[in-house]
């Protein structure tokens, strides 16, 4: 006689972790987490359309972008504690309904205004889905290298989704409009949610159920993401405002302020968002600190980049797409790379390499103004940025869970996707204003300007990953050593 699905069993047996369900769970966990990704990156090669139909400003350009990574960011760390407090079931069932519902909404917008709103409300959908992935991945896998396979899956989605969005983009906007790149999402959502009704066991988390939501730390979330977004809104300003004008102070400002705020709170609240214990640990601190670092360059290289052939070299949608697949392949070779060696080499040794490459593609990639060959002077160096990204995704995040007691499972993973969001907004803002500063003040034509301009950011992205680098080494150079096994069956 077949087994029912674990979604519905009432029996806590061992069955999860060695059943014939895992792998759906596994296909489950990996396509949230790789439509969640897909979103920062799928409407990088839209914005030019968005803009002509909507009518955005090179600032509303980059909120299309910010407002999900915001969103996403500052909520990530309350996805991560509902994970663990409610369980990861219900926790992924809520962040996929609201992030499929809001995906709608973007398809739908009428004006810049209601696509940036929608996309805030995307972002935090994504938060909330996010950190329950990887719980879950962890709460199934209890054998060392089962785990350890699976998170190689999960971080090689994480990786290429990057990419994949970028040319999934260029292919939807070209045949059926920008606003495809959001309706995509909407019947994939619609059918992974029936999905995990079906084989994603039931589970009550650490605090019973729904009485764990009143543990939730929901002051530390909203000063953390209204500090966050005060940051961003103040630097994305010097685009058009000068950094001595008293509105980017105060929003600069702001956002220090709520920020201390924040930690403030988290040292007060019984239970807290981001316990400061934590940070104590220098693994932790030294891993999300290079995730800063990394998510930085990442998210405005897949930006900077598909603006830079559109608006520079005049490329369609489409062919930008197409040249955007290299740059997949790198990320896919690199992660698959690292999930081969790490059980050898440890985290260390593969982040010093992945950030070292990557900061040769970016100094190589500033030189792009040269008269050389496209191959040349775009394509392999982008190649080099992303084999480098996507070599360091997964020792960056075993080395940011090694050790992690199962309770602190979804902070963990919040911690380390907070840290690639925040990295990601903070760095596109600062260097597509840098961009746009650089063009500014250029002599030349219009294209000379441009070209200056992400010449400029790229080699400010290299800084980025030469610090990543450099942090890199105080990490351990042991090798990897997965989370204590979690209980058999699966269950939150």
């Amino acid at each position: 006689m077949t087994s029912a699905p674990p979604s519905l069993r009432t029996d806590p047996g061992p069955s999860t972790s060695r059943g014939v369900w895992t792998p759906m769970i596994l296909v489950i966990a990996c396509a949230a987490q790789f439509m969640v990704v897909l979103d920062v990156s799928i409407v990088n090669i839209a914005l030019p359309d968005m803009k002509a139909s909507l009518g955005l400003s090179p600032a509303g350009q980059q909120w299309i972008v910010n407002a999900y990574t915001l969103g996403f960011a500052g909520l990530l760390l309350l996805g991560g504690r509902a994970a663990d407090l409610v369980g990861a079931r219900r926790t992924f069932l809520a962040g996929l309904g609201v992030f499929t519902v809001a995906s709608l909404a973007c398809g739908l917008a009428t004006g810049g205004a209601m696509l940036i709103a929608a996309r805030a409300v995307q972002g935090i959908g994504g938060a909330i889905l996010a950190p329950a992935t990887l719980t879950l991945i962890m709460a199934t896998f209890t054998e060392p290298r089962a785990r350890t396979r699976a998170m190689g899956a999960w971080a090689s989605v994480n990786a290429a989704a990057g990419a994949v969005g970028a040319m999934a983009g260029g292919l939807l906007t070209a045949s059926a409009g920008w606003r495809w790149v959001f309706f995509v999402n909407v019947p994939i959502g619609v059918a992974f949610f029936a999905a995990a009704l079906l084989y994603v066991p039931v589970g009550h988390g650490h605090h019973g159920g729904h009485g764990g939501l009143r543990r939730l730390d929901l002051p530390g979330a909203l000063t953390v993401t209204a500090g966050l977004t005060a940051l961003v809104y103040g630097i994305i300003s010097t685009a058009t405002t000068p950094w001595t004008s008293p509105h980017v102070w105060a929003a600069l400002l702001a956002g220090l302020l709520l920020l201390a705020a924040f930690a403030v709170i988290e040292s007060q609240v019984a239970a807290p968002l981001v316990p400061l214990s934590v940070l104590r640990r220098p693994t932790l601190a030294i891993s999300n600190l290079v995730m800063i670092g990394l998510g930085s360059a990442m998210f405005a290289l897949w930006f900077l980049l598909s603006l830079y052939l559109q608006q520079a070299l005049g490329y369609s949608a489409l062919e930008t797409g197409l040249w955007f697949l290299p740059g997949c392949l790198g990320i896919i070779v690199g992660t698959r790379t690292s999930a081969h060696l790490i059980h050898r080499t440890g985290p260390r040794p593969l982040l010093v390499t992945g950030m070292s490459i990557s900061t040769f593609g970016f100094l190589w990639l500033s030189r792009i103004g040269g008269h050389g060959p496209f191959v040349t002077t775009v394509a392999a160096p982008f190649v080099l940025c992303t084999l480098g990204l996507g070599m360091s995704m997964l020792p960056v995040t075993a080395a940011a869970t090694t050790g992690i007691d199962r309770r602190e499972a979804g902070l963990a993973s919040g911690l380390v996707n907070t840290s690639r969001q925040v990295g990601g907004s903070l760095g596109l803002a600062i260097l597509a204003t840098i961009a746009s500063h650089t063009a500014r003040d250029h002599t030349g034509s219009t294209t000379q300007a441009l070209t200056a301009g992400y010449g400029q950011a790229f080699l400010c992205a290299a800084l980025f990953t030469a610090c990543a680098g450099l942090g890199s080494l105080f990490l351990p150079g042991r090798p990897a050593v997965p989370a204590p096994g979690l209980p058999p069956g699966g269950r939150d």
